[in-house]
């Protein structure tokens, strides 16, 4: 039996229970699509092949609405040839599909302009070492389980308040997933974990109308989940709490930005920073390196390898090893965020950012949620922006944004259908403060950030 036949024969069992049989079948496959593609011509190939599992239950009122349970395989190959890339990805991994897929790769090669960028990475920057992050926590969770779950989480959230007059639904899913990169250096690496997440979603109601909200939370073990009481009960808190919501005077006033709304404003600089953004010279950082873009007192730092990682990982998406670095450091850009083909069109090396950036922190502040607010005196809390209203090559930011008027240091009441608006490298230098409050349960961890003045557009006085 081929590895092939072997892995479409595999089922769950053999995912959760035996993930290194499924990751030497996923070896073999990346093995022969390599072989294939040197065979054919390819001067160098990269393949990626992952297996995953994911189970999701969602209720409302108590009623289940959602069963999924998705066991998906794929495999994406790409091929240089004289300078020029084709890429091709099925999710059919019989042998014969996997040939047809690696000849199209090169077939599309065939007939793309050449780019000098275009290639792996530099051998001697792969990873030697793959040490074991603490991603995998497998566990066999049933429907059943996910759905009595989902009932508990959603009973919690709408037994809190008699102002909770309605529900969107309560979800809780569990993923695994493996996944290898090879490549024609002789590189095979390869990555697996675990992710449980769950949410509530709750509507409250009253004479002056109605409001929503929610809470989350998601981990890399399932016995590390919130409770589901304190999901339920958190979102029907945050929904509540927005009842009454009015507008606000127009003006200029601090603001501060609760962490899930902070790690926006953290993941546009991140964007500015990219080198997609800086080699199609479309951002307003271009040129930036060793220039403060922070206070001197806020650092960024990447740690991709720290253990039970939300985006832990000892190699980038070319293989190319991670480690810990400083993105900012006492307010001033260090470096770029690169991959190895953005390295190459910027005459730069590669910041092993290939897929992103991993496990950024923010440090620097370290005041609590109620010093910032008496910090502010008068101003707003921003818990929620809508809008797509942020441009990466002038900076300019503006947004639709709901969340709590600030006087004399106090919340005096919750705010909806106003606009924010200033200029993102103002807005980041200008930072008054931070909080101590990081939302870790993702790549860009960030806590709540005082912005020291911006335009709010509201009513007039």
């Amino acid at each position: 039996m081929s590895a092939v036949e072997a892995l479409a024969r595999s089922g769950i069992g053999e995912l959760l229970e035996n993930p290194e049989r499924e990751t030497d079948l996923l070896s073999g496959i990346a093995g022969r699509a390599l072989d294939r593609a040197r065979q054919r011509g390819a001067e160098e190939a990269e393949i990626s092949v992952s297996s995953g599992l994911n189970r999701e239950a969602g209720v409302r009122l108590g009623e289940v609405e959602v069963l999924e349970e998705a066991r998906d395989r794929g495999v994406r190959i790409t091929v240089y040839c004289g300078g020029c890339s084709g890429s091709a990805s099925t999710g059919d991994l019989r042998p014969e599909v996997i040939d047809e897929t690696v000849d199209r790769a090169l077939a599309i090669a065939r007939h793309t302009q050449r780019d000098p960028a275009a290639g792996l990475a530099e051998a001697e920057l792969m990873a030697t070492v793959v040490p074991d992050l603490d991603l995998w926590h497998p566990l066999d969770v049933g429907m059943d389980e996910l759905v009595s779950r989902a009932r508990a989480i959603e009973r919690a959230g709408r037994d809190a308040d008699l102002h909770i007059t309605n529900s969107e639904g309560a979800s809780v899913s569990a993923e695994a997933a493996i996944s290898v990169y090879a490549n024609s250096h002789g590189f095979v690496g390869s990555n697996r974990g675990t992710r449980y997440s769950q949410s509530c979603i709750l509507i409250a109601g009253e004479k002056s109308g109605m409001q929503r909200d929610y809470d989350w939370d998601s981990r890399r073990r399932y016995d590390q989940l919130a409770d589901p009481a304190v999901t339920g009960t958190e979102a029907a808190r945050r929904t509540v709490r927005r009842l009454g919501a009015r507008r606000v005077p127009t003006g200029k006033f601090p603001v501060l930005f609760v962490p899930e709304v902070a790690r926006g404003l953290i993941g546009h600089l991140v964007g500015a920073v990219s080198g997609g953004q800086l080699y199609r010279r479309a951002s307003y950082l271009l040129d930036s390196v060793g220039t403060r873009v922070l206070p001197d007192w806020a650092s960024l730092i990447e740690s991709p390898r720290q253990p039970g990682g939300p985006a832990s990982s000892a190699f980038d998406s070319d293989g190319v090893a991670t480690r810990e670095s400083a993105l900012v450091a006492d307010g001033q850009l260090l470096r770029y965020v690169l991959g190895s083909y953005s390295a190459r069109r910027l005459g730069l090396t590669t910041t092993a950012n290939a897929g992103g950036v991993r496990n950024l922190r923010f440090s620097g502040g370290g005041h609590d949620h109620e010093e910032l607010i008496g910090l502010m005196n008068r101003g707003l809390v921003v818990t929620e922006v809508m809008g797509q209203g942020v441009n990466l090559v002038t900076g300019d930011y503006s947004r639709g944004a709901a969340g709590f008027w600030v006087e004399e240091g106090r919340i005096a009441w919750p705010v909806e259908e106003i606009t924010i608006a200033g200029q993102l490298r103002d807005m980041l230098m200008n930072l008054g403060a931070a909080g101590t409050d990081h939302d870790d349960r993702r790549s860009i961890q960030v806590p709540s950030l005082l912005v020291e003045e911006m335009t709010v557009a509201g009513q007039s006085d």
